[in-house]
């Protein structure tokens, strides 16, 4: 089913993409954002290519509107291919670009919609159709095909009266799409299975069949396959059998995979078992060709967009000599308070604490240094960095702001020194997060974050958001000074009562001694502290890849 998403987003965004065109055709060359609408059916990596070069493209026009276009297509691409926490990026990406009123919004919800239910996280799919539905969308079609995805998503939750009241929405004397109308009459009947499998589903999925195949929609004669296949799996498997082999020679002849895998998994339910070990061998065979043509496309599409960023950003103009002259000076006086408050924050930690640590034993002076150490490393230490690495990224920066920030910096090094517990901070969470690793933003290094809400913190304790704070800063710390990275992406994830961060970076990678060094080698014991898991994966062909997960309780 989830094919027929795919095809409707095209529809979608090319019938927008006319208006744009008849809007704009004059404000300047769209031959590339062109081609790659004609390569998107045929060629993904050339449709791709193109899309990259025409937003380098309109990057130099300022055109925000033809870029996040360009965008909305690179992520239907990767979202056909597989890549689905690259299309996931790709969108959000795109929605940065997008102004208050643009057409495209429920589009891209909608985008982001058939990503998760791909994921098959379907409670967050049925929230984003929710928002596109709450777009305006003019067309009926366009309307109805949310609705219906939307059914999906709420009755693959088991929410199955929830589905058939979203589809009663759809108004089917409105609609002239004869292929919407058979979806929309095949998943009512489906639902109603699935609520009662006495229902009587197998004539009219016969005749919606019948209906598809005269209008020569193949991929949605595949869908009917399968809802055959699985209401008779029990009841008459031979029959099912049928259907599944019939849906697996369709799904050759119409060359998808996805549905291949599914026609055989069908066959392997109630095939013969004498049939089970090669049925099992082809199985396999054709999910590892799928995964392998996934990950290949993965890499090359992020290939392409770090190629394309690495030779726009060689072709920018360098600063002018006295604004790299500021950005030193400048850079020289935050080091010097830093010196200035490290041995200050020394001194009153150490006159505070000479007289209680004058009869512990050296073994415990010395715990109790890496201890502070430590402290003044994450709070002080990172703390300024990032104060330096926002005035660098800002043409004009505000004086007071920064003279504020260090004031900040000064005041927690101040409550090390004098060992006052870290409280929660009264922002939320998850704009923390956003702003820390925002900070980081440059011409030269786009951060990506993606499923960082503030739901998934709620029942995470100030203290652990402090040491994930620590090490999500002690990660961008190190990349900015080691990996000459230029796309950073983080992802946040919750399954029960675990949190899960991804980071990726496309540097040089961190050599092992560094990794075991002061900086990262806090992030593990932070880690551990909180009874998580960090794990460095350093054996990709480029760049450095970072599982985290902990407990929230």
């Amino acid at each position: 089913m989830m094919r027929y998403l795919f095809f409707c987003l095209l529809i979608l965004v090319s019938c927008k993409q006319e208006k744009v065109n008849s809007h704009t055709a004059n404000e300047g060359n769209d031959d590339l954002y062109k081609e790659g609408i004609a390569l998107v059916q045929n060629d993904n990596i050339k449709a791709y290519s193109k899309f990259q070069q025409a937003i380098i493209h309109y990057s130099k026009l300022k055109d925000s509107v033809k870029i996040s276009k360009s965008l909305i297509y690179q992520s239907i691409v990767q979202n056909y291919t597989g890549d689905y926490l690259g299309s996931e990026a790709t969108l959000v990406e795109a929605l940065n670009y997008m102004k208050e009123g643009d057409e495209s919004y429920y589009s891209v919800y909608g985008s982001l919609g058939n990503l998760k239910y791909d994921q098959k996280e379907y409670s967050e799919a049925e929230k984003w159709y929710t928002k596109a539905l709450a777009e305006e969308i003019k067309s009926i079609e366009e309307k109805a095909n949310l609705i219906n995805n939307k059914s999906a998503s709420e009755y693959r939750q088991g929410k199955y009266i929830n589905a058939l009241k979203t589809l009663a929405q759809i108004d089917l004397t409105k609609i002239s799409d004869k292929n919407l109308i058979n979806r929309v009459k095949e998943n009512t009947v489906y639902i109603q299975w699935l609520q009662n499998n006495n229902y009587p589903a197998q004539e009219e999925f016969e005749n919606l069949l019948a209906n598809k195949l005269q209008n020569n929609d193949f991929w949605g004669a595949n869908s009917s396959y399968a809802h055959l296949a699985e209401i008779n799996q029990k009841a008459a498997p031979e029959a099912s059998l049928h259907y599944a082999r019939t849906m697996l020679q369709n799904a050759i002849k119409i060359k998808s995979p996805e549905d291949r895998l599914e026609a055989m998994e069908k066959i392997i339910a109630v095939d013969s078992p004498s049939n089970s070990k090669q049925n099992f061998k082809s199985y396999k065979t054709l999910s590892d060709s799928i995964q392998r043509s996934r990950n290949d496309y993965r890499n090359r599409f992020a290939y392409i967009k770090y190629d394309s960023e690495k030779k726009n950003a060689e072709n920018q103009t360098l600063k002018t000599q006295n604004a790299e002259s500021q950005i030193k000076l400048l850079q020289q006086n935050v080091i010097l308070v830093a010196l200035s408050l490290l041995l200050i924050s020394g001194y009153l930690w150490y006159r505070r604490r000479k007289k209680r640590l004058q009869k512990e034993k050296e073994l415990e002076v010395k715990n109790t240094q890496l201890k502070m150490s430590k402290k003044v490393h994450d709070v002080v230490a990172n703390g300024i960095y990032q104060v330096m690495t926002k005035i660098e990224n800002q043409e004009n920066f505000d004086k007071e702001k920064a003279l504020d920030e260090l004031e900040f910096v000064y005041e927690k090094s101040r409550d090390i020194s004098y060992e006052k517990p870290e409280t929660k901070d009264t922002v939320e969470f998850a704009e923390r997060i956003f702003n820390l690793i925002d900070s980081f933003k440059n011409d030269h290094i786009k951060p990506f974050l993606t499923g960082n809400s503030q739901n998934i913190w709620n029942d995470v304790s100030g203290t652990v958001q402090n040491e994930i704070f620590q090490v999500i800063r002690e990660l961008l710390v190190n990349m900015k000074k080691h990996s000459q990275a230029s796309l950073v992406a983080f992802k946040f994830e919750k399954n029960n009562n675990e949190i899960h961060i991804q980071y990726k970076d496309n540097g040089i990678g961190i050599p092992g001694e560094i990794i075991h060094g002061n900086g990262l080698s806090n992030t593990v014991s932070r880690i551990e502290k909180i009874k998580g898991t960090i794990t460095f994966d350093n054996t990709t062909e480029k760049g450095l890849k970072v599982n985290i997960s902990f407990p929230t309780s």
